[in-house]
């Protein structure tokens, strides 16, 4: 260790490094024992026996196999050790393991809450379609508040697509509301009435609970 530091302050009293004075100064590493895999000799020549009738040299060149470890997340452990492992190693995908076992993976549904308003899913479709009807119709309903805050983005929708005009607008618009007279004379007067407002076109307030089972109660109306 004492040369290795000689060593080491005499290339830095040189300002330049002598590579030969270090590996002199480097203690030396024995060699590794031979395994299993490394007792054959990098290049095997097996001549043909007097007895066989072929005269042809049999030339083996042992098999090089890179060992690519797998990981638990999306990086690699150790990218130096892929850096120049391989030139036929061309991306890290092949460092994952690849499971097929004919099942789909489902993630948790974050976020994505939608108002069940206690009906299967085609009748909650047809409540939100005549509640949107009839509030753009008359405009101004009473309803439930779960009810009034689900339609309230459907009602926008429609406005939004009545101030674009265009026709392909127009049908998407007939295919949701259930009155063809509500649709035209909504794409007639919509732009006059929103044409300087973006969003917010309705307006919830809450009112008395219902009698009966105490369901809070509340009117939705066109701003």
């Amino acid at each position: 260790m004492a040369s290795f530091y000689n060593a080491v302050m005499a290339t830095n009293s040189d300002n330049r490094w002598s590579m030969a004075s270090l590996r002199s100064a480097l203690p030396s590493v024995p060699p590794p024992p031979p395994s299993s895999a490394s007792r054959c000799s990098p290049l095997a020549v097996k001549f043909p026996s007097s007895s066989s009738g072929s005269k042809r040299l049999r030339i083996s060149l042992p098999k090089s196999k890179l060992s690519l470890r797998y990981f638990n997340g999306l990086s690699p452990q150790n990218p130096l050790f892929f850096s120049g492992a391989s030139s036929e190693f061309t991306s890290f995908g092949d460092c994952f393991p690849i499971t097929d076992n004919g099942c789909r993976v489902y993630c948790m549904r974050h976020g994505r809450r939608v108002p069940k308003l206690n009906r299967p899913p085609d009748q909650r479709r047809a409540l939100i379609r005549g509640l949107t009807t009839q509030l753009l119709k008359y405009g101004r309903i009473k309803t439930t508040r779960a009810r009034a805050s689900a339609i309230r983005k459907y009602v926008d929708k429609m406005i939004t697509l009545a101030k674009d005009g265009s026709l392909h607008k127009r049908r998407q618009a007939l295919g949701f509301i259930y009155e063809k007279q509500i649709v035209h004379a909504l794409f007639a007067e919509v732009q006059d009435r929103y044409g300087e407002r973006n969003g917010g076109y309705t307006r919830i307030i809450r009112t008395l609970p219902r009698r009966g089972d105490n369901a809070p109660m509340a009117y939705i109306e066109l701003v």
